[in-house]
C-alpha cells in the first residue's frame, strides 16, 4: 500500500507534465446538467469517439448515466445539517438547475458548464443566476444572486473532452449566506491525496431534484486527464444528472473537506469525474481558484 500511495502522489505532483494517458481504463462519460438543459453526451480524451454534443441521454426510467442498474445506493440526506447544509441549488432564470457549495461565506462552486448556452454560444449574465443554500422542497436556509463569476480561461465548453478538467466556476454573491465555519473549507494537499480513499458525493439529482440525495460509500478510484491534459479525479460514486458541481467529499478527525467538484458521469454504470479543488501553492492544474 505505501508502494501504490507513492507513486498516487508522484502522479499528481507531476501531472501537469504527463500526457493525456489514463492510470485507469477510459471509459465513456457524460455532463450531468439538470433536466432543463437537457443532456450533453461528450467522451473523454480522443481514446473514444465523440458523441454528438445534442444527444439525448438515456431515459431516466429505465436507466440514469452515472448509476449501475438495479443497484442504487444513493440515500436521501438532511439538508438542515452538516455537511449538507454548505451545499444548494445553482439555477438560472432560464430554467437551468445543478448543484453548488459554498467555499466562504460569498463564494460558491459549481461546473461551468452549469452556466453555459448552447445555442447562443456564450455563459449566462451572472445576475440570472440565484444560489438556494440548502434547498429542500419549498424551503432553503438561504437566497442570493451572483454578482460574477470566474471561470478558467482554458475552459471551452462545446469542446468538453478536452477541457473537462477545467469546468468548474466560482460564483460570487451578493451577500454572506453562511458563517466560516458553516462552509468547506479548500484544505486537502496533493500529497494527502490516496488511491482507495473514502469519498461522499450529493446533489440535486435528476429524479429527485427538489431533494439532495448521496452516495456515502464510495472511493477516489485514480487520476486520469482530459484531452488537453488537465487533471480529473475518477471515483466510483453513484451521481447522475444534476449532481453536476455538487462537491467530491472526505472526512477525517478535523471535519469536511472538499477534494473536487463533479462534472461527468459514466453512461452506463456508477462513477464519475471531479475536477480537483486543492490547496496547492505549487501551481498545477489542480489549483484552487
Amino acid at each position: 500500500m505505501r508502494t501504490k500511495r507513492a507513486i498516487f502522489r508522484a502522479f499528481l505532483r507531476a501531472a501537469h507534465s504527463l500526457s493525456a494517458k489514463t492510470l485507469l481504463a477510459p471509459h465513456k462519460a457524460t455532463l450531468l446538467l439538470g433536466p432543463a438543459l437537457g443532456i450533453l453526451a461528450v467522451t473523454l480524451a480522443a481514446l473514444l469517439p465523440a458523441l454528438p454534443a445534442s444527444a439525448a441521454g438515456p431515459d431516466y426510467r429505465t436507466h440514469l448515466a452515472g448509476v449501475t442498474p438495479f443497484a442504487d445506493p444513493r440515500q436521501r440526506v438532511s439538508a438542515a445539517h452538516p455537511p449538507w447544509s454548505a451545499i444548494g441549488r445553482v439555477q438560472t432564470e432560464l430554467g437551468a438547475r445543478c448543484t453548488g457549495f459554498l467555499i466562504s461565506p460569498v463564494l460558491v462552486e459549481t461546473a461551468a458548464h452549469c452556466l453555459w448556452l448552447a445555442k447562443p454560444a456564450h455563459f449566462v449574465q451572472p445576475g440570472s443566476v440565484h444560489f438556494l443554500r440548502a434547498y429542500s422542497g419549498n424551503t432553503f436556509m438561504a437566497h442570493a444572486r451572483v454578482v460574477r463569476f470566474i471561470v478558467p480561461p482554458g475552459y471551452t465548453p462545446d469542446k468538453e473532452s478536452q477541457s473537462a478538467g477545467l469546468d468548474h466556476a466560482t460564483l460570487v454573491l451578493d451577500h454572506p449566506v453562511a458563517r466560516p465555519d458553516e462552509v468547506f473549507p479548500v484544505s486537502t494537499k496533493p500529497e494527502e491525496i490516496h488511491p482507495d480513499m473514502p469519498v461522499v458525493l450529493g446533489g440535486y439529482e435528476q429524479n429527485m431534484p427538489d431533494v439532495i440525495t448521496a452516495d456515502l460509500h464510495c472511493h477516489l478510484t485514480g487520476l486520469t486527464h482530459d484531452g488537453g491534459g488537465n487533471l480529473l479525479f475518477s471515483h466510483d460514486c453513484t451521481g447522475t444528472h444534476g449532481s453536476s458541481g455538487a462537491p467530491l467529499l472526505t472526512q477525517d478527525s478535523s471535519g469536511w473537506h472538499v477534494l473536487g467538484v463533479q462534472v461527468l458521469a459514466s453512461t452506463a454504470h456508477a462513477g464519475g469525474q471531479a475536477v480537483p479543488l486543492l490547496n496547492n501553492p505549487g501551481g498545477t492544474s489542480a489549483d484552487q481558484p
